[in-house]
C-alpha cells in the first residue's frame, strides 16, 4: 500500500509539473520576462523540461511531427508576402480601395482576403502599417484603421488550411484538404466576417466616411495604383490558390507551393528578405508544442470532447475560446490534439474556438501580440483594455453567428 501511494504521489507530481511548465511558458510568451523576446521563455522551459525529464522525448518527437509542415509553411509564407509588399502589390490594392467611396468595405475585404490566402500573421505584419498610413494621410484615427487587420486575422482565418497555423496542424495530422475546410468553414467564416464588419461599422464607421483619397488634392506616390505591381501580384495569388486546391488533391504540401512562388519572385526581384523569416515564431511554436504535448494527457480534454450533440459542440467552442485567451490558442490546440484522434466530429468545433476566440483579447494568439507590438512601433500603442473595448463588441457577435451557422449545418445534416 505504501509503494502504491508513493507511486500515485509521483504521478500526481509529474502531472502538476507538466501542466505548470505549460502555463508558465504560455505566460512568458505573452508577458516576456525583463523584455526578453517572447520565444526565449517557452524555448528555455521546453529544453529544461526535456533535460530533467518532466517532458518525455516522445513529446518532442510528437510535437515535431505535428508542427513540421505547418512551420515550414510559416517560414516561407511570410517572406513571400514581404516580397509582394516590396513590389508594391498591397499598396496598389489599397490605392484602388482608397480611390473609392467604400473605404471601410474595401479595407475589410482586403484584410480578409490576405488573411485567407497568405495567413493571419502575414496579414497583420503587412497590412497594419499600410492601413495606419492611409489613416494618417486622411487625418483619421490610425488605431481604428489599424484594428481591421487584427480583427480579420481571427475572423477570416478558418477558410483554408494555410490561413492559420492551427489549421495547418490539424490538416496535416488528420489529412484534411482545402475542400474540407471550405465545406465546414465557408459559411461560418462568411457569417463572422459579415457580422463582425457590421459591428465594426457601428462602433468605428465614422472614421471611414468622407471623400476618397484621390479627391483630396493631396495624393502621394504611396496612394497611386501601380499597374506593374498588380501584374506581379495577381499571378502569384492565382498560383497560390490553384496550388493549394490542386496540390492538396495530389499530396503536394502547402509549403512546396509557396516555395515555388517565393523562388520565382526572389529571382525576379533579385532579393530574398531572409531577415523577415519568422524564426522566433517557429521556435516559440516548437517550445509550446513540446510542453503542450507533455501536459495534454493530464487535462480533462477527453471529458470535454466526449459531450455529445449540440451542447458538446457549443461547450467545445466556448472552452477552447476561453482557453485560447488564457494560455494562447496554439498551446490550447496542441493540448486538445491527442483527444481529437477519438473524436473526429469535434475537429471543427475545436478549430472554431481556437481561431475565432482570440478576437476577444490581445493575448489570445501570436498574431494579436504581433499586432500590438506593431502598433506600438508605429507610435500608436494599444492597451489590452483598449483592444478589448472594440474587439469584444465586434468579436462576440461574430463568434456567436459563426457558431450558430456551424450548429445549424449539423442539424440540417442530421435532418
Amino acid at each position: 500500500m505504501v509503494s502504491l501511494s508513493a507511486m500515485d504521489a509521483t504521478v500526481l507530481l509529474m502531472a502538476v509539473a507538466r501542466v505548470m511548465f505549460l502555463v508558465v511558458a504560455s505566460l512568458l510568451a505573452v508577458y516576456p520576462w525583463k523584455r526578453l523576446p517572447g520565444w526565449t521563455g517557452p524555448a528555455a522551459l521546453a529544453v529544461a523540461a526535456l533535460v530533467i525529464r518532466v517532458a518525455p522525448l516522445g513529446a518532442a518527437r510528437s510535437a515535431g511531427h505535428n508542427l513540421a509542415n505547418p512551420i515550414a509553411f510559416l517560414l516561407l509564407a511570410v517572406p513571400l508576402a514581404v516580397l509582394l509588399d516590396q513590389s508594391g502589390f498591397f499598396a496598389a490594392l489599397a490605392g484602388m480601395i482608397g480611390a473609392t467611396k467604400h473605404l471601410l468595405l474595401g479595407l475589410w475585404l482586403l484584410a480578409a482576403l490576405v488573411t485567407i490566402v497568405f495567413n493571419l500573421d502575414a496579414a497583420v505584419v503587412l497590412l497594419t502599417p499600410l492601413f495606419v498610413r492611409i489613416a494618417e494621410r486622411r487625418g483619421r484615427d490610425p488605431v481604428a484603421f489599424g484594428f481591421i487587420p487584427v480583427l480579420l486575422a481571427s475572423l477570416a482565418s478558418s477558410v483554408l488550411p494555410v490561413s492559420n497555423l492551427t489549421n495547418l496542424i490539424v490538416a496535416d495530422r488528420f489529412h484534411l484538404g482545402v475542400l474540407d475546410f471550405v465545406e465546414h468553414f465557408g459559411l461560418p467564416t462568411l457569417a463572422a466576417v459579415i457580422v463582425g464588419g457590421w459591428m465594426f461599422a457601428r462602433c468605428c464607421g465614422g472614421q471611414f466616411a468622407g471623400t476618397p483619397i484621390a479627391d483630396l488634392g493631396r495624393q502621394s506616390s504611396a496612394d497611386a495604383v501601380d499597374p506593374a505591381a498588380l501584374r506581379v501580384g495577381y499571378p502569384v495569388v492565382a498560383w497560390l490558390l490553384i496550388g493549394f486546391v490542386a496540390g492538396g488533391q495530389i499530396g503536394v504540401p502547402e509549403w512546396a507551393v509557396v516555395a515555388v512562388a517565393l523562388v520565382a519572385l526572389a529571382v525576379r526581384q533579385r532579393s530574398l528578405p531572409w531577415r523577415d523569416v519568422p524564426v522566433q515564431a517557429a521556435v516559440l511554436a516548437v517550445g509550446l508544442g513540446v510542453l503542450a504535448t507533455a501536459a495534454a494527457q493530464h487535462l480533462p480534454v477527453e471529458q470535454l470532447l466526449s459531450i455529445r450533440g449540440i451542447p458538446g459542440k457549443l461547450a467545445t467552442v466556448g472552452v477552447l475560446a476561453v482557453s485560447s485567451n488564457a494560455i494562447n490558442n496554439l498551446p490550447a490546440l496542441l493540448v486538445t490534439l491527442p483527444g481529437l484522434d477519438a473524436h473526429h466530429d469535434q475537429i471543427w468545433s475545436v478549430l472554431l474556438g481556437v481561431n475565432l476566440g482570440p478576437t476577444l483579447w490581445v493575448t489570445g494568439a501570436l498574431s494579436t501580440l504581433l499586432w500590438q507590438a506593431t502598433m506600438r512601433r508605429l507610435g500608436h500603442p494599444v492597451s489590452a483594455i483598449r483592444y478589448a473595448r472594440t474587439a469584444v463588441r465586434v468579436g462576440a457577435p461574430a463568434i456567436i453567428a459563426a457558431a450558430a451557422i456551424q450548429v445549424g449545418s449539423v442539424l440540417l445534416t442530421r435532418a
